[in-house]
């Protein structure tokens, strides 16, 4: 091991020398503070002491490469075969970390067996709930089992019996039929359904099913996958084997066109969306108990009312201000008024990209004048930019962030309305809170240390880490006065009500508390935004690929990080540079074992969180 160490550091080290003698670029170069200056790579990180790495990262590399074997294999998601054998294997693997000895590991590797081991327990629970939520509209799929099974049998390379199959899919094509008979039943008044009945031959006689709206989403979507599912098993066989293509050609497209047609009589006729409009918002609520399993896997101590409660505490915190920043500029208490100047102060068509590049620069330099968190030279030198499509802004309405910014504004196809609406929204006020947000020290700066730094914790990525960190700048760049002038705080301002109004809509529509309608209406009334904008926001949370905590992670993993920042950093127990890199060199997980690993808690193998990060010291509101 020591000759192979001493091998890498050797070659790392003459790779070094190499580019050193290449006068092209520096590796020196200029970080912000006073003239000093730093390596662009820092020898010591590649070929010092943390080359020694946690040694449950080949267990969990391991873990997630089985992993993706499986989900490659077993790719229907309702799938009974699936299930039990994720069950066995997810169960194979929590039986495995029973058998490490925890208490000799060091605490890295502690920290990595608790987010492991947290990551199991959850997927186990998911299993298990999203059986009951099947088990729930199982009499409305009746056929699932059949396509299921026969995808099964090909991923098996099962010999097939084509007139067997063409029999089947004859019989799926009626049971399809019958079940839709049944709910269009039960959508008829008693009486038409009771005439209809003594009229019918017995043989003929329909049994009626009422199907609330929730179980008619799930349901839909189920079919839609499923139509998928046989369309891919068809595909596989057609044409290849010409006994099965003259058998089952016939039958399959009857059923094919059975399922798309009893999809979108689920979704016109009872959870009452079109099939061609695309600005539908449909959502599946999850109920208190998933949504109890989802915060047990964030490791936030709090229940979804708890966390209701903070959300309106922050939102009288945020009306406040609004009303102070108001009277500054002559609205007095109207802060709805003093928004809506702000949001005519918006540049022409076409210049928007030169805002985002000062607001960048603006940010850069601020990091730099107060040395809050190095920003490595080539993450400064390779960030980019691109425009969002008039589609994409359907559903993100303001930008989008990372290695590059995706700038939303508007674009000559938009119709005249819209245009005005994503100026408004995207005024240079706004937009000064949202760049920092998504490029630096936001997500920018994320995915490139993650990407640097123990990528292999990828797996426990969290938004309460990645969009709780962007969020909790915001909080940070608040209390140092970034935000100077009185139209640059409402633009701060309007993004922090929104995070608060985000937990309110997204835990309510979860709870069955809110309909997608009145969590618009919410960020209308409420939050100031544009109608088309705030529909977008709503349709974005739950329609797009989102998990139910995600947009209450915003505000709650800022508040998290916030707290932690006053426990180390306003202790004077570390400076806010040495706070904010030791955060991104660790990577994604819950925020409460950042907590563990700053602090060097002591931690056990019946580790539990209990951390209440709100309503204490600073938070009192």
């Amino acid at each position: 091991m020591r000759s192979r160490l001493k091998a890498i550091t050797v070659a790392i080290t003459t790779s070094l020398i190499v580019v050193s003698v290449v006068p092209e670029k520096p590796l020196m170069a200029q970080d912000g503070r006073q003239g000093r200056r730093t390596f662009e790579v820092d020898q010591r990180e590649l070929i010092g002491p943390n080359l020694t790495e946690s040694g449950m990262r080949r267990v969990i590399e391991r873990y997630q490469a089985d992993r993706g074997s499986l989900l490659r294999f077993y790719t229907v998601e309702s799938s009974p075969v699936r299930r039990e054998r994720l069950i066995r294997f997810y169960g194979g693997w929590l039986e495995t970390l029973r058998q490490i000895d925890f208490d000799s590991l060091r605490q890295e590797e502690q920290i990595d067996y608790l987010l492991f081991r947290n990551q199991l327990e959850h997927e186990m629970r998911e299993l298990g709930l999203r059986a009951a939520a099947l088990a729930e509209i199982t009499p409305l799929v009746p056929f699932a089992d059949v396509i299921t099974g026969l995808e099964t049998s090909r991923r098996r390379m099962e010999k097939v019996d084509p007139a067997r199959i063409a029999a089947a899919l004859n019989t799926l094509g009626k049971t399809i039929a019958n079940i839709r008979r049944s709910i269009e039943a039960g959508l008829q008044p008693a009486a038409k359904v009771r005439e209809g009945a003594a009229q019918a031959k017995p043989a003929q006689s329909v049994q009626a099913i009422t199907v609330k709206r929730t179980e008619a989403v799930r349901a839909a979507a189920l079919t839609s996958s499923l139509q998928r599912t046989l369309k891919a098993w068809f595909g596989f066989y057609n044409g290849y084997d010409p006994l099965f293509t003259w058998w089952v050609e016939e039958p399959y497209k009857v059923v094919d066109q059975a399922l798309q047609g009893y999809a979108v009589f689920l979704n016109e006729k009872i959870v009452g969306v079109k099939a061609d409009d695309k600005n539908a918002i449909v959502g599946d609520p999850i109920g208190r108990e998933a949504l109890l399993s989802e915060l047990q896997y964030e490791m936030i101590s709090y229940t979804p009312e708890e966390l209701l409660a903070i959300a309106e505490k922050e939102f009288a915190w945020c009306e406040t201000e609004m009303k102070k920043a108001s009277r500054e500029l002559g609205y007095g208490d109207d802060w709805k008024k003093a928004l809506e100047y702000v949001k005519t102060l918006h540049v022409e068509p076409g210049r928007q990209t030169e805002v985002v590049r000062m607001l960048a620069e603006e940010a850069l330099a601020f990091l730099d004048q107060h040395d809050l968190v190095t920003v490595p030279q080539l993450a400064r030198d390779t960030w980019r930019m691109e425009m969002l499509s008039p589609q994409q802004q359907l559903v993100s309405p303001f930008f989008l962030g990372g290695e590059f910014i995706q700038v939303s504004y508007p674009t000559n196809t938009m119709s005249h309305e819209a245009k005005l609406m994503s100026m408004r929204g995207n005024n240079t006020h706004f937009s000064r809170a949202t760049v920092q947000h998504e490029l630096f020290p936001g997500h920018g700066l994320q995915q490139f240390m993650s990407a640097r730094y123990r990528p292999y914790r990828s797996l426990f990525g969290t938004p309460f880490w990645t969009e709780g960190w962007a969020l909790y700048w915001e909080f940070l760049l608040w209390d140092m006065k970034f935000p100077k002038t009185p139209e640059d705080r409402i633009g701060f301002l309007f993004w922090r009500s929104h995070r608060c109004a985000r937990i309110i809509f997204s835990l309510g529509f979860h709870l069955e508390k809110m309909t997608p309608q009145e969590c618009i209406d919410l960020l209308v009334n409420r939050v100031g935004h544009e109608p088309d904008n705030a529909a977008a926001e709503v349709r974005r949370s739950f329609a797009g690929n989102y998990g139910p905590l995600y947009q209450s992670a915003y505000m709650l993993g800022g508040l998290q990080f916030y707290s932690l920042h006053r426990e180390l950093v306003d202790s004077g127990k570390m400076t806010n540079r040495d706070f904010h890199d030791a955060i991104l060199k660790e990577n994604r997980m819950p925020v409460e074992m950042v907590r563990a690993i700053l602090t060097k808690q002591k931690l056990t193998r019946d580790f539990k969180p209990s951390w209440k990060f709100y309503g204490q010291g600073p938070f009192n509101r």
